[in-house]
């Protein structure tokens, strides 16, 4: 197995320490050793980093975990059209999700938890693929498409096109989605992705509207729980949230009208459930959208309502541990993929969070959140050795991950997919 020693590097763990100087040896796809002494793990001493390759951090980059996405949409393109996106071919689609994987991991996006595919099978081929290692991707978590309802976030029918398509499917009573999460998870998917609320976007049914009924969601959850798999949800009203957490849904999208009902009910399940705000979309729609939205549709559609009442939630819910994860929605016009790194600045600029408890939203929670706590999203002996070196300092400016020039070294399990810079015979990279 190939060994590599990250060697005299600030160490940004992402366990809630300060940095600190050391290096970091890595055996396989685990990390061996961490030292809190730079330049002890090789050289004099250093028989540890025997036959490894050594990248040299010059005592200012910063080593931290892997950047987690917890609100992926691999499968779509940068839409401003549902419609468009349910009339592209599964041909083109696929090739579509086969550039998106290696784009994040080209920006430092180790491993993903998909929130809806935009045909049923895309994310678990492309999942499959990466895990095969012919293509190159983030760790995937594959979902289904928008479960939906008539009616719903995803239903773009009409009585006159009863035919158009979007990410979701459209189904109605508890039978259908008995049957209909049987079949996405016999297809293989890890995750069933349900539309428990409406949204901004759906003139008749808005955000605090709770268009699938408990009956609906139970079945679909019954099955779930049946086969060991995982459930996800799109909900923003309060009653969408408790309904979610009732039924064991481990990631709430949105909740941004949670109220002190629901706000209790995710504390007294925390060690379970986790909250991904996905509070890009909305703070960049309100206050920087001008491009996209007239002052007349940013009021129309409500975001700055949207996003004091995600802050006032995750405000609360942070102070009560419960976990939120960062990232979500990138892959629309307003917010495209690549940019997903932007979402620690959204908390440190709008929920008042500092740098670090920012950066953790997207590492050390988004591996619990992935079911590998300990082992994904932190620097840790035995941990998974998915890696960024920066040229920067992300506590002091989270946007310089945004920057793939300055992420020098990316390491996903152990393998290098961007080495560091040649050195020429006079020392320069």
């Amino acid at each position: 197995m190939s060994r590599t020693l990250f060697a005299n590097v600030r160490i940004l763990d992402s366990t809630g320490s300060a940095p600190f100087a050391g290096d970091v040896l890595v055996d396989g796809n685990r990390i061996h050793r961490i030292s809190k002494q730079p330049q002890t793990l090789s050289g004099a001493g250093g028989s540890h980093s025997d036959g490894a390759q050594v990248i040299d951090g010059g005592g200012t980059r910063v080593l931290m975990p892997g950047l987690i996405e917890s609100h992926a949409h691999l499968t779509i393109d940068n839409v401003d059209d549902l419609a468009k996106l349910g009339a592209i071919p599964p041909e083109e689609n696929t090739l579509i999700a086969v550039h998106n994987a290696r784009l994040y991991l080209d920006h430092g996006i180790t491993s993903c938890i998909s929130a809806a595919s935009a045909k049923p099978r895309l994310d678990v081929v492309i999942r499959n693929e990466i895990n095969a290692g012919r293509i190159a991707g983030p760790r995937l978590l594959a979902a289904s498409p928008w479960l939906t309802v008539t009616g719903g976030l995803g239903d773009m029918r009409t009585l006159h096109t009863p035919h158009t398509e979007s990410m979701a499917i459209v189904a109605d009573g508890p039978e259908a989605y008995r049957r209909l999460t049987r079949e996405l998870i016999r297809e293989g998917v890890d995750i069933i992705k349900l539309v428990v609320s409406g949204d901004s976007f759906v003139p008749h049914a808005g955000s605090e509207t709770t268009v699938m009924s408990e009956a609906e969601l139970a079945a679909a959850a019954e099955v779930v729980h049946a086969h060991g798999k995982r459930m996800s949800a799109h909900a923003r009203s309060a009653e969408s949230v408790k309904l979610c957490v009732r039924h064991g849904v481990k990631v709430i999208y949105h909740a941004n009208f949670a109220d002190d009902e629901a706000i209790d009910l995710l504390e007294q399940h925390k060690d379970h459930v986790f909250i991904s705000p996905n509070i890009g979309f909305t703070a960049i729609a309100a206050y920087e959208g001008s491009a996209w939205f007239t002052e007349e549709q940013v009021v129309e559609f409500g975001f700055r309502e949207e996003l004091a009442g995600a802050v006032k939630v995750v405000k609360e819910l942070k102070k009560r541990g419960v976990r939120i994860l960062g990232g979500g929605d990138y892959g629309f016009f307003v917010t495209p993929h690549g940019q997903n790194a932007r979402d620690i600045d959204h908390f440190v600029r709008h929920v008042g969070y500092t740098p670090l408890e920012a950066i953790q939203t997207m590492t050390r929670f988004g591996g619990e959140a992935m079911d590998l706590p300990g082992e994904l999203g932190v620097i840790q002996e035995g941990a998974l050795a998915d890696l960024l070196l920066v040229n920067g300092d992300p506590l002091a400016d989270p946007l310089v991950l945004m920057d793939r020039d300055k992420l020098t070294v990316i390491m996903k399990d152990g393998e290098l997919h961007k080495p560091p810079p040649a050195v020429d015979a006079d020392g320069a990279s």
